[in-house]
C-alpha cells in the first residue's frame, strides 16, 4: 500500500512538474525571416509565441474566387480565431554562423508593445557567404519579489535557418530568384501546408525572394481587421503556415507593402480609418511585422549582372481621386529623385524594377485608378515608362490577379506580372481578352522566376512563369 501511495504521489508530482515546464515553454511558431540581404548585412526578424501550433481551422469556405469563411463571426475573441498564434513575453538571442565567421547577439526582450516581435539589422558579414541562423527563445516573467528580480526560465526553444549573402558588385555569378504577390489566408490550396507555391519555390533553391505586397488582407473576411489586434492576427496566421515557415527560414526576403497590408483597398495617406485602424496604425503595424529597417524604397546589388529596385507606392502618393497633372504622384519627389540618380549611377548588366503595382498593364478600365497603368496617374506613368525603357530596365509587378507578359506599345517596356499565390485567388481578367500588349496571358495562380547567367560570356536573363505546383508555363529569354 505504501509503495502504491508513493507511486501515485510521484506520478502526481511528475505531472505537476510537466505542467509547470509546459507553461514555461515558448515557440517560434510563425518562423523567422531574413530580410534586406546585402553583401555584408541582413535583417533578422522573428516572433516569440506561446503555442506550438496555430489555432485549428474550423470554418468551411465558399467557392473561389476569394474563398472567405462561411458563418464567420467577426467579433470572436482574437485568441480563438482560426489560424491565430498568441505571443509570449520573453527573450530572444540570435547567432549567425559561417565556416569562418560567427556573430552572436545578446539576449533581448520582446513584449506586447511590438507584438512580441524581434528585429535586428546585423552588419559586417562576409560577401557571398552562407550563414546558418540560430535563434534561441526563453520565457521570462520578470516578477519582482522583495526587490529581487526573478531569473529567466532555463527552458529555451530554438529555430534554425540559413541564407547566403549577396556577391560583391563586380563578381560574375549566376543568380536565380523568385517573386510572388497576393496571398489571402483563406485562399490556401493545401490544407496542411498552406500555399503550394512556397514548397514549389523552395525546390528551385532561389538566392532570394521578392514579395510585392498584399501579404495579408485586412479588408477581407476571416476576420475583417477592424482593430489592431485583428490586424496583427492576420500576420500571425499567414506566417504560421508550414510551407511559409520552411521557405522563409531558408530564403532571404525583400518585402514590399501594398494597399491591403496597410489599411484597405487603394489606400493612401489621409484616408479614412478602416474600422478602428488609422492609416498611421497600419503603417506602424507594417514596420513591426516586416523584416526591414530604414527607408521603404531601396536598391540591392547581386554581383555584376543583377540589381533590383523596390519603390514605395503607398506612403508618398497623392489621393487617387485628384485630377491628374504634373503634381499628382505615387512616389513623391524625394523618392523619384533618389530613384533616377541611383539608376543612372548603376553599371549592373540587368536592371530590374520590382513594383507592387502595374506600370504597363493593361489594367481594368472601369474600377481601377491607383496605379501607373491607369489614366488616374497617366502623367507620372508616361514619365516612368520612358525612363525605365531608356535605361533598359524590366518591370516585375504584383497586385494583379492574373499572370502576363506585356510590352508597352509606345516605349517597348516589358512587364512581367507574377499572378496570385493560388488559383482560388485568380480573377479580374478574362483569359480570352488578349490585348495587343500581351505576349503571354494566363488567369491563374503561380509565381515568377528570374534567372541570370552567362552563356559563352554573353549575359542572358530568363523570365519564367510557373503555376502553383512549380510547372513552367511560359519563358521569355533576353540576351545582351
Amino acid at each position: 500500500m505504501k509503495k502504491a501511495i508513493c507511486f501515485l504521489l510521484g506520478l502526481l508530482l511528475g505531472l505537476q512538474v510537466f505542467s509547470q515546464n509546459k507553461k514555461d515553454l515558448v515557440y517560434f511558431t510563425t518562423g523567422l525571416k531574413i530580410g534586406e540581404v546585402t553583401e555584408n548585412s541582413a535583417v533578422i526578424w522573428t516572433r516569440l509565441c506561446s503555442q506550438p501550433l496555430p489555432n485549428p481551422i474550423t470554418h468551411q469556405r465558399k467557392k473561389a474566387p476569394y474563398r472567405a469563411p462561411l458563418k464567420y463571426k467577426n467579433n470572436q475573441p482574437v485568441d480563438e480565431l482560426d489560424g491565430e498564434v498568441s505571443g509570449a513575453f520573453g527573450e530572444v538571442k540570435v547567432k549567425l554562423i559561417s565556416k569562418n565567421h560567427q556573430v552572436e547577439l545578446d539576449w533581448e526582450f520582446v513584449s506586447s508593445l511590438k507584438d512580441y516581435t524581434f528585429k535586428k539589422a546585423i552588419k559586417n558579414l562576409e560577401p557571398n557567404t552562407t550563414y546558418k541562423v540560430e535563434i534561441l527563445g526563453r520565457k521570462h516573467t520578470r516578477i519582482r519579489k522583495k526587490d529581487k528580480v526573478t531569473k529567466p526560465k532555463k527552458t529555451s526553444t530554438k529555430i534554425v535557418g540559413q541564407f547566403t549573402t549577396a556577391p560583391s558588385k563586380n563578381d560574375i555569378v549566376p543568380v536565380f530568384f523568385t517573386s510572388s504577390t497576393c496571398q489571402y489566408f483563406w485562399d490556401y490550396d493545401d490544407e496542411k501546408r498552406g500555399f503550394k507555391i512556397y514548397d514549389a519555390m523552395k525546390k528551385l533553391q532561389p538566392n532570394f525572394h521578392c514579395q510585392t505586397g498584399d501579404f495579408v488582407y485586412y479588408d477581407k473576411p476571416g476576420p475583417m481587421a477592424l482593430n489592431i489586434a485583428q490586424a496583427r492576427m492576420k500576420w500571425h496566421a499567414i506566417n504560421a503556415w508550414p510551407a511559409s515557415v520552411d521557405f522563409y527560414n531558408n530564403v532571404p526576403l525583400y518585402l514590399q507593402k501594398d494597399d491591403h497590408d496597410l489599411l484597405s483597398n487603394d489606400s493612401y495617406p489621409g484616408m479614412q480609418p478602416f474600422g478602428e485602424i488609422t492609416y498611421k496604425d497600419g503603417l506602424s503595424i507594417w514596420y513591426e511585422q516586416a523584416p526591414l529597417v530604414g527607408k521603404p524604397y531601396r536598391t540591392f546589388r547581386w554581383g555584376k549582372d543583377v540589381q533590383i529596385w523596390l519603390l514605395e507606392g503607398r506612403e508618398f502618393r497623392s489621393p487617387n481621386h485628384l485630377k491628374d497633372g504634373k503634381d499628382k504622384t505615387i512616389y513623391g519627389e524625394e523618392q523619384k529623385k533618389w530613384f533616377a540618380k541611383s539608376v543612372k549611377k548603376s553599371d549592373a548588366t540587368f536592371k530590374l524594377f520590382v513594383s507592387a503595382t502595374p506600370v504597363v498593364g493593361p489594367d481594368r478600365v472601369s474600377d481601377k485608378s491607383d496605379n501607373h497603368a491607369n489614366i488616374a496617374f497617366k502623367k507620372e506613368g508616361d514619365w516612368l515608362r520612358k525612363f525605365l525603357k531608356k535605361h533598359d530596365m524590366f518591370v516585375l509587378n504584383g497586385d494583379r490577379h492574373w499572370q502576363y507578359v506585356s510590352k508597352d506599345t509606345k516605349t517597348g517596356l516589358m512587364e512581367f506580372s507574377q499572378g496570385p499565390s493560388s488559383d482560388a485567388h485568380a480573377q479580374g481578367w478574362s483569359p480570352d481578352d488578349k490585348k495587343p500588349e500581351h505576349k503571354f496571358l494566363r488567369v491563374a495562380g503561380g509565381f515568377l522566376g528570374v534567372k541570370v547567367y552567362r552563356e559563352k560570356g554573353k549575359p542572358t536573363i530568363e523570365f519564367i512563369h510557373y503555376d502553383v505546383d512549380g510547372n513552367e508555363v511560359n519563358k521569355e529569354v533576353v540576351k545582351k
